[in-house]
């Protein structure tokens, strides 16, 4: 599924993350925490494993 809108919402220990899809439908709706963010941004983007 292609996403057209990828919103972060940054605060200082938490983030608030947005995805939006071609209609405008909400796709998802998370709150992810600080030491989470890196390895979360690493597997969507295909640079780390598992």
């Amino acid at each position: 599924m292609d996403h057209k809108v990828i919103g972060i919402d940054l605060a200082k220990s938490v983030f608030q993350i947005h995805v939006i899809d071609a209609f405008e439908n909400v796709v998802t709706k998370k709150q992810i925490k600080r030491s989470q963010m890196v390895i979360r941004a690493k597997r969507k983007s295909g640079l780390a494993k598992g």
